[in-house]
């Protein structure tokens, strides 16, 4: 499966970088990946709504591992946290 990566940038609400990417199918609506970006940022604590849709770029395509696969499968998307997200 081919992927699209959007880099997405928010903030916790002590001001402090939540940084992450968004996987989707390729061909999916970049719209999509917004959505499931504020839906992370919700699920974790954070406010979702107050992400910016410029702060969930696209970032390029690739192949996808079988792990991130299952996620789009079951969810729609997969998200990769790096800074600021919780483990």
């Amino acid at each position: 499966m081919k992927i699209d990566v959007y880099d997405t940038y928010g903030e916790s609400k002590q001001g402090e970088l939540i940084h992450f990417d968004v996987f989707i199918e390729s061909g999916v609506a970049a719209d999509k990946a917004y959505q499931y970006a504020m839906h992370y940022l919700d699920g974790i604590g954070e406010d979702g709504s107050q992400l910016k849709q410029e702060r969930c770029n696209f970032c390029h395509s690739q192949s996808a591992n079988p792990k991130v696969i299952e996620s789009i499968n079951k969810y729609g998307y997969c998200i990769l946290p790096m800074e600021g997200c919780p483990r």
